[in-house]
């Protein structure tokens, strides 16, 4: 599996026989997409952040809501969840993804706005690869999202959602997200590819530089 940062939440997911592309990103925000290629795409929520299906070609299969989907052996699982601590009343709602291919089972938040209950770790389960916002303003504060990495306990943490040079957004800087895992001197990659024998033991953070 080979996974690309193109900015906000989106990532493009490459797997052996699937492309998935998460929460693409409206150019207006500062990320250009480059047209990506995808079999799949999810939507966490209808901000324009993170709903632009409009830039990505070979018309997907789009999955906008909680439920589960079978697509040529993917399998993946919305969930329903909010994106602010008051039940959506200030933000609406938010859809988690569980996604499962090639062997691995990777976890998008989207846009999480508050922290998870028991019912919803038990509906995620166990995570190989973990999607996590971190920039703050608009989704979970720092401590829930570290807060978050203790109860899922995944091999791998992709930081998501945060401030870049890009970005035109409002959005805090993934330097606090960093400090506050005591993570120094991480070399950002240009894109992870790894499988299921070559997840590590224990909980390791990947920063992606944005294409």
């Amino acid at each position: 599996m080979e996974i690309t940062w193109l900015g906000h939440s989106c990532f493009l997911i490459k797997g052996k026989d699937k492309t998935i592309l998460t929460d693409p990103c409206h150019p207006d925000l500062g990320y250009g997409l480059g047209d990506p290629e995808a079999h799949i795409v999810t939507l966490s929520h209808f901000h324009r952040g993170h709903s632009y299906v409009e830039g990505v070609a070979n018309n997907p299969k789009q999955i906008r809501s909680p439920g589960e989907y079978e697509i040529g052996g993917t399998f993946i699982t919305g969930i329903a969840s909010f994106h602010d601590n008051r039940k959506g009343e200030v933000r609406g709602k938010n859809t988690i993804y569980v996604i499962e291919m090639d062997g691995m089972t990777l976890c998008h938040l989207g846009d999480l706005g508050h922290p998870l209950d028991s019912h919803l770790i038990e509906e995620i389960g166990d995570v190989g690869i973990l999607f996590l916002p971190v920039g703050e303003v608009s989704t979970i504060p720092i401590d829930t999202a570290t807060e978050i990495i203790r109860q899922l306990e995944p091999p791998i943490v992709i930081p998501m959602h945060y401030k870049t040079k890009a970005f035109t957004g409002n959005l805090g800087p993934l330097d606090k997200f960093l400090d506050t895992m005591r993570i120094r001197e991480l070399e950002a990659k240009s894109k992870l590819s790894i499988t299921l024998s070559s997840l590590p033991s224990s909980t390791q953070t990947v920063v992606l530089n944005h294409v």
